[in-house]
């Protein structure tokens, strides 16, 4: 996105809002005076997008230190939204879905962080101290609307603490814990419920994350203008409520929600179900599919690695590549696990399948942070709530299309229409930039004065 040509840019500032209708430039060199008047690295590799404020409060001053310790809390709390449904396919439960709610924007980031983890915390005790299967559902239930906070919101503080030209790698990082956390999960239960009750599983979970409840109290606030006297009250209600439907009224936020959704729901899909075929099929014990697990890890960390190197210089070009290896990925799985091929043949493709998604999850986030950095909260929570829309159904249709047609035609199909996604983003390609400009930014209502 570095295409705008230098006379269009003036000393005067930049305009994000421009910037991500137009193209991002960061190179100093592509400015009048090399970008002489600008704020730029350290070493003057990059323009700053944003510019920061001169002062210490703006939370893009804030030290590396402090901007990374807030990172890898907020990766350890999302980390723990998908870790807890994972251990659920071993307890044979199975999660319900959900996305973090938009009352960020009312109440400011660290408030609602924190008031998330209580619940976080209360459900999983609840879950392992369940007397009834009602009484674990419901657990269950409200821990699955509300836990995945750090998931919705992981965008919005990358937003807060980093520049344009960081954002690929700290979306990366975040990503890593997230995808790998539903494999983390029924790995470490396997190994759990092999000697001791599922409850001991619940409660790992609740000490997990009543660490996390701790370690919101050392996230600062990075809602900047939040630190003025009554400024939270600066937009109503209705306002907050409403940002996420303005949100997705972006055709180009819909199209990578529809390309998401139709995505991950076959990655979710087959982790919920191969612990399954292993155990009916192969004969693993449940201490042996804990072991298989680490396919996930070993696929996510091959992802990561990959786009560690590619995001900064791409985003939905290396999304067709990371595509094809997911369609591979399902056809060679549905005639693994029909014609009964070798295990580890397995073990290969499904970690396949998880490098492509973790490759595939940063670069869409990226581009719509790219695109909407004024609505970062509310496309990272959409993004979330499509992959776990996604996940939820494919677990629930899964056996029964394995059942009805075979492995290898069911597989054979997600294959195709995993495939078939990819004309959405030649639509984006194509069209995005005019599609952005024709209906603007995201507008979410003038503030209200408050007295």
């Amino acid at each position: 996105m570095d295409d705008k040509p230098p006379l269009q840019i003036t000393l005067a500032g930049i305009d994000e809002d421009e910037e991500a209708l137009e193209g991002y430039v960061v190179d100093p060199s592509r400015y009048p005076n090399n970008a002489a008047g600008l704020k730029t690295t350290l070493d003057e590799c990059y323009v700053l997008i944003p510019q920061p404020l001169d002062t210490p409060d703006d939370s893009l001053n804030w030290s590396s230190r402090k901007k990374w310790l807030i990172v890898w809390i907020m990766a350890y709390i999302a980390f723990l939204a998908d870790y807890t449904g994972g251990m659920v396919i071993i307890t044979r439960v199975e999660p319900a879905p959900g996305h973090g709610l938009m009352s960020r924007c009312f109440f400011g980031r660290m408030p609602v962080l924190l008031i998330f983890q209580v619940v976080m915390v209360g459900t999983c005790a609840w879950s392992a101290a369940a007397t009834s299967f009602e009484s674990y559902m419901a657990a269950r239930i409200i821990n699955g609307l509300l836990c995945s906070v750090g998931q919705g919101g992981a965008l919005l503080w990358i937003k807060d603490l980093f520049f344009f030209h960081e954002h690929p790698k700290v979306i990366n990082y975040i990503e890593f814990f997230i995808i790998m956390s539903p494999y983390l999960g029924p790995l470490l239960t396997c190994f759990i419920v092999t000697d001791v009750s599922w409850r001991w599983a619940f409660w790992l979970c609740t000490c997990m994350s009543a660490v996390a409840f701790l370690l919101v109290f050392l996230v600062d606030e990075t809602l900047f203008d939040c630190r003025g006297p009554q400024l939270w009250r600066e937009r109503s209600f209705l306002q907050c409520a409403l940002r996420p439907i303005v949100a997705i009224t972006r055709i180009p936020v819909l199209i990578i929600l529809i390309y998401c959704l139709l995505n991950f729901a076959w990655v979710i899909g087959v982790n919920t179900t191969i612990g399954i075929w292993l155990s009916n099929d192969y004969g693993f014990s449940t201490r042996g599919i804990g072991y298989f697990y680490f396919l996930g890890i070993v696929g996510v960390i091959v992802g990561g690695l990959i786009g560690h190197y590619l995001h900064d210089a791409a985003r939905l070009i290396i999304v067709y590549p990371a595509t094809i290896l997911c369609c591979v990925s399902l056809i060679v799985l549905g005639f693994a696990f029909e014609r009964h091929w070798h295990y580890m043949v397995i073990a290969v493709f499904a970690a396949m399948q998880c490098s492509s998604m973790m490759i595939i999850t940063t670069a869409i986030n990226a581009y719509l942070l790219d695109c909407y950095p004024e609505g970062s909260g509310e496309v990272g929570a959409w993004v979330t709530a499509s992959r776990n829309w996604g996940g939820f159904v494919a677990t629930y249709i899964q056996i029964d299309w394995f059942s009805g047609m075979g492995p290898a035609r069911a597989l054979g199909i997600q294959a195709a229409i995993t495939f078939g996604s990819l004309f959405f983003m030649v639509v984006l390609q194509l069209f995005g930039q005019r599609l952005r400009k024709w209906q603007g930014r995201m507008y979410f209502g003038k503030a209200v004065k408050s007295t």
